[in-house]
């Protein structure tokens, strides 16, 4: 349960006309909360790139930079886009609150501002941004449990961070939109989280795993779907936890899905970690170069186990990034595999 909301709340307020901004300031004050004043759109965003806000309200009409252009900016950014942000206008007509739907608005405010609505429509807003902060919260919680278990094996340091922005680098390639996007770092990030529940005795054997604790290993990406379901704002992400070990043969785990089945977000990840397992040193072999790991990935393509399109397009990416390859991760299915 979300607790009573703190006073302590930063909030900006950008407006032209000093008067204006004195008064919204005055009101906002009196309720405890923190406020920061700016004359127009691009001192807002100045101020926004200074320090944490945690609502905005911004002016339509400003000089330099108007309110819906400062939204629009605002809700561009990975790092601001959640801010909530209310547009205040002087006129009534319906062509300033369509601008600022299209640009993003979380709320509007009509002038003459009215002190309760103005206080109600900030305390609504300001809880939805603690909501927003928890689940935040909750997924860096899983990002660093997720790290745990990368730091437990020595040669699968820097795994998540760099498979997360491989992934999502080969996604734009393929001209994925923004929300698969962001599922693919998350993903890149969290894929392997059931391995919590797998013995470390598996987790860093040196040599073949046994049937036996194949049963245990196929058992992680469902686990780790199970741990990250609670968070709505994962949906797209709990298919590629579920489906990274995916075949396009049917031959992988955990459900044996073929081609057309497997998510494309699952099929990038894939595609990267493969290629991450054969370039990064293992306990029973060193790491293979660039041209020998694509080699074998392409023998994997004419067994069927990956998506051929993928495998050329990671290649194409890799040849066209300056300097050695960086390797990418963490054990796959497979000739790269080892979990």
């Amino acid at each position: 349960m979300i607790p009573n909301l703190p006073l302590t709340a930063t909030i900006l307020v950008a407006d032209d006309l000093e008067a204006n901004r004195d008064m919204l300031a005055t009101l906002l004050r009196k309720q405890g909360y923190r406020v920061v004043l700016a004359e127009d759109g691009e001192e807002a965003l100045e101020l926004l790139a200074t320090g944490p806000v945690d609502l905005a309200l911004l002016d339509v009409m400003m000089p330099r930079r108007t309110g819906v252009s400062a939204c629009s900016e605002i809700k561009s950014k990975v790092e601001t886009r959640l801010l909530p942000v209310v547009l205040i206008t002087g006129s009534n007509g319906a062509s300033d609150r369509i601008q600022g739907i299209e640009c993003g608005a979380d709320d509007f405010l009509t002038k003459p501002v009215k002190k309760e609505e103005l206080l109600a429509r900030v305390k609504s807003l300001l809880r939805i941004k603690q909501y927003t902060d928890e689940l935040e919260h909750a997924e860096t919680v899983l990002f660093t449990l997720a790290l745990t278990i990368e730091a437990k094996d020595p040669y699968t340091e820097g795994h998540c961070d760099r498979l997360s922005k491989y992934a999502v680098a080969l996604g734009k390639r393929l001209g994925l939109p923004e929300d698969q996007l962001v599922a693919l770092r998350r993903a890149g990030m969290v894929h392997d989280l059931g391995k919590t529940a797998i013995p470390e005795r598996i987790l860093q054997k040196a040599g073949p795993l046994t049937a036996e604790d194949w049963v245990l290993m196929k058992k992680h990406p469902e686990i780790g779907e199970r741990i990250c379901q609670p968070l709505r704002s994962f949906s797209l992400v709990l298919p590629i936890i579920r489906h990274h070990h995916e075949k396009l043969d049917g031959s992988g785990y955990p459900d044996g899905l073929k081609n057309g089945a497997i998510p494309l977000t699952a099929k990038i990840l894939t595609t990267v970690d493969v290629y991450d397992a054969l370039t990064t040193d293992r306990p029973y072999r060193k790491a293979l170069s660039r041209e020998e790991a694509l080699a074998i990935m392409e023998a994997e393509v004419k067994r069927g186990w990956w998506e051929g399109s993928l495998v050329t397009e990671l290649h194409t990416m890799l040849r066209e990034t300056p300097g050695p390859p960086a390797p990418l991760g963490i054990p796959n299915q497979g000739v790269a595999s080892g979990g």
